[in-house]
């Protein structure tokens, strides 16, 4: 699954998934804007004079933002807000309102003295109470079940508490995890989903094998009402059995009076009843509206990573394998869809028709099982004995050549690649109207976003370069995950890492034009920067819980995963060891489950070079442990030492683990720097280790093209040395180590081990670069600092921090054209620089893109934007007014899906606070701006200063809605968490956000995010104290 559906505009980021807070409740004089009102119109008015309050934290957004400019006798909150951190802490803790009937009691100025006698019996209840906890205590170690103490805990293990089921009988089971003892075989699964009232009935026929002798079958159902249960037991007549469930972890069970046998095949029968799910997972209802006006409704499935058991009741863990025979009724005007071909069509006495697909020829996981309802065209092609199809609504037909030709040659790329073919006849690729994931790799039925399948004739490179990015990330699925699956979510990595290596590898064969290297490359650095927190997880990791599995879906499973194989590939000798293993991966566990170990095992097993360290030894210290390491180099002489340790971001600067990796170095000097026979490895095992170089070598780079996942210092000589190197020869290392220098040298800064002006120092060459790695990572990091200064309102600071940038870029930006460019990888760095210029209001950038939005408006839709320059255009468009509305109109009308994506974050760009209101409640509310959209709208909101702090709000305000239409820990939650706190970095804030998430206990304040959110804000506090007086002495 590609859940990191920022593939689109937000280039880099790259990669797919509320309880009232009573402590931040507002002052009683005012209303908040972020709390849904009717003060606020739905599209298409948007009149603020209809608003009659403002919240009193808005005051101090607003002032001083020009056409916001509040009314003089409003009060000025200003400074008083800039005391307390530019946050909303104008919220009462008392949480009451003064309409309140309940009003606190003054208390009483004296207590009455108690009695003697009530003081007597006060002193024997205490002693009672005393005397027996010394009983307890001394009495010998006793095991305390409901029946009470029998035995010592030597001999006696404490009695398992069962929970009570729904009805109120115990359920026979306290895991998470299913037991083992009941295997299935195959499911019948017919499906009756009916469009008009959003509901669906179904029945589950489940074949299965029993392996362990029991008196229970356990299995997953998540909101079904289970009508009928039937149990046949071998050739016995089927009987009528009671189904109890337990809810809280999504399960049912049956008892049976005498045990199943080892070796016996059993049949439960389940009919069952539910509604259409109204978020996006199970089997779920969608919408969109056609070219003539008519809303049209459909039916989709999303079931990773839970969630088949909300369609139908099964054995939803990925290690329960088993074959599919899927049956689904329809209204003669809809067609359905599945993973294999279908079979046959039957018409029912009710006048619907029923669509029996073939069952499937190999056994597989729940979570790909996937069905769709709905009015869909495609265009076809056979390949390797598959017919491939893409598939969307009728209107975006014209939107799916590019997505057929892409698919075609990278099923054919694999088929080679990994030497099994698809195992399919069929390989459908499906464009959703409304899917929150990026794309779903269902075997033999891939759903997609339609920003993620469909593009035009006229699209940019930089365009399809997304669309054939996520289809190939889904086609490596086909064989890494549904193929062979990892045994359970602890190792999401053998599918996503897997997926996310080979969607760049194949890309970089198949499809060269799309210098899909650059986005790579982004990719590892932003993997690398989430790792180095505290908060972050080992690669392979233990997981029980629902929202434990949902967190695995982040860039340590993606991005550090894809990492680890490009560094363990490069590392290999021979061009073709790592797929030699791979292949005998794939094919000793095809079918099957398989874990971390199995893998490296492959791959150990076909080494060719004796000499080659054992890849279980090496791999295992990247997987098993959070983190990666910090290498250090110093030069004494001939002998260069090299030093690791965990590199950890931490508040206090220590590093306290004593964390080892086994790490493949790869080095190049000034002797020969770019070629790639210039690369030379030093395998460092333990804590440190030396190797021989010429004194006369200037200098050395260290993890060559950053293959490797790991960070370098080289010490203020070796920092300077590089720094005057390139400033004398911009192109005496290739891009990407310039990259990779620009990254650690910030990432150390960060950590405290370099101070700022080292940073200034090394970026003293940047006027020279012009490759588009290193130029967009520069950027990135400056921007971020930026962002910094401008939320903590060191208005000073942004200025000279504005200037620095300029004097930087400047030259190259104004190099930039706006016409049309084919290069990708031009585009990709036109896109950074004109969107940098034209939000800092340099030179003529927002001429331009005010002039080339005019064209586009009065051309009406014959001219159009190139797709690289159209965010930085519709940007400058939404600061005014005039133009604002004029983009959210042709944001309802826009059938392409890419440019109205880039639409919305134009939108969301704005500055106004009310719009920001209005846009953040039309994304939650999903009707002109759909739900699934909202993650992408936070983000851009937070980047301006008016908005971020609004999104806070917003996000205490709608937490309970927000998770019901998002999962906890999901990476929608994931990333609003994260775009909502990145840019904190007051104490007021610290605090806010610390209360805000302790109270929400079982609802989110456990996730990973929450500590990685806490972290942040500590890590943005404690360098911005350190930096702020260097900032102001050196800018």
């Amino acid at each position: 699954m590609d859940p990191f559906d920022n593939h689109s505009t937000e280039r880099a980021n790259l990669p797919r998934n509320m309880i009232e807070n009573s402590m931040f409740e507002e002052e009683p004089d005012v209303v908040d804007l972020a709390k849904d009102s009717s003060a606020f119109p739905t599209f298409p008015a948007l009149d603020p004079d209809e608003a009659v309050y403002e919240p009193r934290s808005s005051r101090l957004l607003v002032r001083g933002l020009g056409e916001n400019d509040l009314d003089e006798d409003e009060e000025d909150c200003e400074s008083s807000a800039r005391l307390l951190g530019m946050s909303f802490m104008n919220r009462s803790s008392a949480h009451r309102s003064n309409s309140s009937p309940y009003t606190r009691q003054a208390p009483p100025r004296s207590c009455p003295r108690p009695s003697a006698r009530t003081m007597v019996v006060c002193v024997l209840f205490l002693v009672i109470v005393c005397s027996m906890t010394m009983v307890l205590y001394f009495l010998p170690g006793c095991t305390f079940t409901r029946t009470g103490c029998r035995k010592p805990n030597k001999t006696s293990p404490m009695e398992t508490i069962f929970p009570l089921s729904t009805s109120g009988e115990l359920f026979p089971w306290v895991e998470y995890r299913l037991p083992h003892s009941i295997s299935p075989l195959s499911y019948d699964l017919t499906l009756n989903p009916n469009l008009n009232n959003m509901t669906f009935t179904g029945r589950s026929v489940i074949n299965m094998s029993v392996l362990h002798n029991t008196k229970r079958i356990v299995l997953h159902s998540a909101n079904l009402n289970i009508t009928k249960a039937t149990f046949k037991l071998g050739d016995e007549a089927a009987r009528d059995v009671t189904v109890l469930e337990y809810k809280p972890r999504q399960q049912i069970a049956v008892n049976f009076p005498e045990e199943l046998k080892a070796g016996q095949y059993c049949v439960l029968t389940l009919d069952y009843s539910a509604n259409l799910s109204h978020t996006y997972d199970g089997f779920y209802n969608s919408s969109y509206t056609d070219k003539d006006g008519k809303k049209r409704v459909l039916a989709a499935t999303q079931f990773e990573p839970l969630y088949a058991r909300k369609a139908f009741p099964c054995f939803d863990e990925p290690s329960f394998k088993a074959t599919f025979l899927i049956k689904i009724s329809r209204k003669p005007d809809y067609m359905t869809l599945s993973n294999m071909p279908k079979a046959k069509t039957t018409q029912l006495p009710n006048g619907l028709m029923e669509d029996e697909f073939e069952r499937t020829t190999f056994n597989m996981s729940t979570y790909l099982v996937a069905f769709i309802v709905g009015d869909f065209t495609s265009i076809s092609q056979n390949v390797s004995d598959t017919l491939v199809s893409v598939y969307s609504v009728p209107e975006k037909k014209e939107h799916t050549d590019y997505a057929l030709d892409a698919g075609v040659k990278l099923l054919e790329f694999y088929n080679n690649f990994c030497e099994i073919n698809y195992p399919f006849k069929k390989l459908d690729l499906v464009a959703i109207p409304d899917f929150l994931a990026g794309a779903m790799e269902n075997w033999g039925l891939i759903t997609f976003r339609e920003t993620s399948l469909l593009v035009g004739k006229q699209s940019s490179p930089l365009e399809k370069q997304v669309v054939a990015s996520v289809i190939a990330h889904e086609l490596a699925h086909q064989w890494f995950g549904n193929l062979v699956t990892m045994r359970w979510w602890n190792d999401l990595w053998l599918n996503e890492g897997f997926a996310t290596y080979m969607q760049y590898y194949s890309l970089q064969t198949v499809l060269p034009n799309l210098e899909i290297g650059n986005l790579f490359l982004a990719v590892r650095f932003r993997a690398l920067d989430k790792d180095a927190l505290n908060s972050s997880h080992a690669v392979s990791t233990e997981v029980n819980s629902p929202s434990q599995v949902e967190e695995m879906f982040d860039s340590v499973s993606y991005e550090k995963g894809a990492s680890i194989l490009l560094m363990l590939n490069a590392s290999l000798p021979g061009e073709h060891q790592f797929r030699k293993g791979i292949i005998q991966y794939l094919k000793q566990f095809s079918g099957s489950n398989a874990d971390t170990n199995d893998l490296w095992n492959s791959l150990t097993e076909v080494e060719v070079s004796p000499q080659h360290q054992n890849v279980s030894e090496m791999m295992r210290s990247w997987t098993s442990q959070k983190g990666f390491p910090l290498v250090t180099v110093s030069r004494q002489g001939d002998q260069v030492t090299l030093t690791q340790e965990h590199f950890l971001l931490t508040s206090d600067y220590a590093t306290h683990t004593s964390s080892l990796w086994n790490i493949p170095v790869t080095y190049v000097n000034d002797n020969c720097s770019v070629a790639p026979e210039c690369r030379q490895v030093f395998n460092l095992m333990t804590k440190s280790g030396t190797f021989k170089m010429a004194e006369s070598v200037k200098w050395l780079k260290i993890n060559y093209r950053n293959t490797g996942f790991y960070i370098v210092h080289y010490g203020d000589e070796g920092w300077t040395a590089l720094g005057d190197a390139l400033s004398e020869n911009v192109n005496v290392l290739t891009p990407e180590d310039r990259a990779s220098l620009i990254h650690n040298i910030f990432a150390l800064s960060r950590l405290g081990r370099v101070s700022f002006l080292q940073v200034n120092n090394l970026l003293n060459y940047i006027s020279n670069e012009t490759d588009t790695s290193p130029v967009t990572e520069a950027l990135l990091q400056l921007s971020n600092i930026y962002q910094l200064l401008c939320k903590r309102q060191e208005h000073s600071l942004v200025a000279r921090m504005k200037n620095y940038i300029m004097h930087h870029f400047g030259s190259l930006m104004e190099k930039q054209t706006w016409g049309e460019e084919e290069s990708v990888s031009n585009q990709e760095l036109r896109s950074v620089l004109l969107e940098t210029a034209c939000h800092l209001k340099e030179g003529n950038c927002a001429q331009q893109a005010k002039a080339l939005f005019k064209s586009y408006v009065e051309s009406n839709g014959t001219l159009r934007i190139p797709g690289d320059l159209q965010q930085a255009v519709f940007n400058v468009a939404a600061q005014s007014n005039e133009d604002w509305e004029t983009l959210r109109d042709l944001y309802s009308h826009v059938t392409f899906d890419a440019e109205k994506r880039k639409m919305l974050r134009g939108l969301a760009s704005t500055q106004d606070a009310w719009r920001i209101v209005w846009i953040l409640h039309a994304g939650l509310k999903g009707d002109v701006i759909q739900t699934q959209e909202l993650p992408l709208v936070i983000s851009t909101v937070c980047s301006g200063f008016t908005g971020y702090l609004f999104v806070w709000d917003f996000i205490q305000e709608n937490w309970d809605s927000l998770i019901e239409k998002f999962p906890v820990g999901s990476f929608a939650i994931q990333s609003i968490i994260k775009s909502a706190t990145s840019q904190f970095s007051t104490q007021a804030h610290l605090d806010q956000v610390t209360s805000f998430f302790s109270g929400l206990k079982e609802r989110g304040s456990q996730m990973r995010s929450v500590q990685e959110a806490l972290e942040t804000i500590r890590l943005n506090q404690r360098w911005m104290d350190k930096n702020l007086v260097v900032l102001q002495n050196w800018l």
